[in-house]
């Protein structure tokens, strides 16, 4: 199992931590990859990250090469996120290949740019939904999962929300363990 996992200058450190630390207690491989041109992140809070590689593959390639595409929100990420193309064709790419593609917090917002959300049922941070033109918003739930669409609402939902990744990719039983390893069972 492989993740893609990718960030942009004001990341939700929180979210971006707990996808990619649960991931990889669940023994999925992930590739951090910046959306920028700098392979180093800052995060909202001061937070930086050195991703693995910089947005460079063709997004059919990567939808091929990767069960999974996800991003954290934070504003800045999102709003970097949503203005770039190339990674609104990763997300359509992962969708048109069947794979799993999912965002937390704002940034389910660049799911709906990239034409994701029409027809499906997804979480946010509250007040983003207002920004989502397409899709059915949830209220009160902490992570989702439609198809192969996976949100989740915040930063205070990030090991849910990462839990849900993990358990879309390897199953009920891999997310149990990683959950009780964590002492969440």
């Amino acid at each position: 199992m492989k993740a893609l996992v990718v960030l942009a200058d004001g990341c939700e450190e929180l979210e971006a931590v707990a996808i990619i630390d649960l991931l990889r207690r669940a023994q999925v491989s992930v590739t951090v990859c910046a959306a920028q041109a700098s392979a180093t992140v800052r995060g909202a809070h001061g937070i930086d990250f050195q991703a693995d590689e910089t947005l460079t593959a063709a997004p059919e390639a990567l939808a091929a090469a990767y069960d999974l595409a996800v991003s954290p929100g934070g504003m800045g990420c999102m709003e970097a996120l949503r203005a770039n193309p190339a990674v609104l064709a990763v997300y359509r790419a992962f969708a048109a290949a069947g794979r799993f593609h999912g965002a937390i917090c704002a940034s389910p917002a660049v799911l709906d740019a990239a034409g994701l959300l029409a027809g499906k049922r997804y979480c946010c941070y509250p007040g983003i939904q207002q920004m989502i033109p397409n899709g059915t918003y949830v209220p009160d739930v902490p992570a989702l999962r439609d198809g192969t669409l996976l949100t989740g609402a915040g930063p205070g939902t990030a090991v849910p929300f990462a839990l849900l990744l993990i358990e879309a990719l390897a199953g009920r039983e891999t997310r149990d363990e990683v959950a009780a390893g964590l002492l969440l069972s």
